[in-house]
C-alpha cells in the first residue's frame, strides 16, 4: 500500500510520519504498539476499510517514520504529533484505536479531547493498553538499562532480538512468521533505529503514569477494552481495572492469545472492532 508523509511537531523539531489513508467514511485511527508499525494491522485493516476512512500511522521511531536522535520518545510526545495529524487530516467524529505503548497514547489523546482536538474523538477502543504502573518483562528491563541496552541492540542480530520479543508477545509462537520478523527487525538494523528503540523502551511506562491514570474516569468516550487471555506483557488485570474504572466502557477478551491481538487472533480481534465501530457493542 502506498502510504504518505506528514511533517509534524515544532519548526525546530519536526519530524516526517509515514502514514496510509485509505477508504471513506466514519474516520477510525490506528496507532500500534512498541517495535511494530503500521504492518501490525494488515490482517484487519482491509475489511475496516470496507466501511470506514482508515488512517494508520508509523509512530516516530518506528516503520518508514522518521528516527531522530533526540530522546522525545515518550507517550506524551507521541501524542502530540498525533494530535497535529489529527487536525491536519480534520478528522472528526473519529474512533481511535491503540494497541499496548499506541494504547496509552490514545488514552492521553482521550484525555486531552476536549482542550487539544475539540471533542474530534468519539470512540475509543484499546488492546492491551500499558495503563498504569506495572513490571514490565526482563527482554523490555534490559532495552530500557542503559548499558546493557546498547551493548544489546548492537550486538544481538536484530532478526533474533525480533524473535524473542515476539515470542513473549504471542501465545502460540507457531504463528510467528519469517516476514513478521523480517519487517519488524528492518529499522534496527540502523543507528537511528537503534537509537529509537532504546529511547521509547526507558519510556515506555510514563514516570508521571500514577498521576495520568488518576484521570482516566474523566474520560465519558464509549470504549472498547479488548484483552488476550494469555498476556504476558500487560496483565489482563491491567485490563479489568480499566473497565472499572472508565465510566463508559466495556470489556472483551480474546481467547488463545498472548499480547498482539490483531496478529495472533485477528479474526477475533475483527469481529469485536466491527461490533464496536457499528454500534452493536457499546459501553455499560
Amino acid at each position: 500500500m502506498i502510504g504518505s508523509y506528514a511533517r509534524l511537531g515544532p519548526s525546530e523539531a519536526s519530524v516526517q510520519l509515514y502514514y496510509e489513508d485509505v477508504g471513506q467514511g466514519p474516520p477510525v485511527l490506528l496507532i500500534h504498539g512498541f517495535g511494530t508499525s503500521t504492518y501490525t494491522w494488515r490482517h484487519i485493516m482491509p475489511e475496516i476499510v470496507r466501511n470506514h476512512r482508515v488512517v494508520a500511522v508509523d509512530l516516530k521511531g518506528f516503520g518508514q517514520s522518521d528516527k531522530p536522535l533526540d530522546e522525545r520518545y515518550s507517550v506524551s510526545d507521541q501524542a502530540k504529533l498525533l494530535a497535529q495529524l489529527i487536525e491536519d487530516l480534520d478528522l472528526r467524529d473519529l474512533t481511535v484505536v491503540g494497541h499496548s505503548y499506541g494504547g496509552g497514547i490514545a488514552l492521553l489523546l482521550a484525555l486531552e479531547d476536549d482542550n487539544r482536538l475539540g471533542n474530534r474523538i468519539s470512540k475509543l477502543a484499546i488492546l492491551d493498553t500499558i495503563a498504569y504502573p506495572q513490571n514490565i518483562p526482563v527482554f523490555f528491563q534490559m532495552l530500557s538499562t542503559p548499558l546493557v541496552s546498547h551493548l544489546g541492540v548492537r550486538m544481538v542480530p536484530p532478526n533474533a532480538q525480533v524473535r524473542v520479543a515476539l515470542q513473549i508477545a504471542y501465545h502460540d509462537n507457531s504463528k510467528i512468521d519469517d516476514s513478521e520478523v523480517e519487517v519488524y527487525a528492518a529499522p534496527l538494523k540502523t543507528a537511528a533505529g537503534k537509537h529509537a528503540i532504546i529511547h521509547s523502551a526507558r519510556q515506555i511506562v510514563p514516570e508521571d503514569i500514577a498521576q495520568i491514570s488518576e484521570r482516566y474516569r474523566s474520560i465519558k468516550l464509549p470504549t472498547l477494552i479488548l484483552w488476550c487471555d494469555h498476556d504476558r506483557i500487560v496483565p489482563l488485570e491491567v485490563g479489568l481495572k480499566l473497565r472499572r474504572t472508565l465510566p463508559n466502557s466495556t470489556l472483551r477478551i480474546v481467547e488463545d492469545c498472548g499480547h498482539m491481538p490483531q496478529e495472533e487472533q485477528p479474526e477475533q480481534t475483527l469481529e469485536l472492532l466491527q461490533g464496536f465501530l457499528s454500534g452493536k457493542i457499546a459501553g455499560r
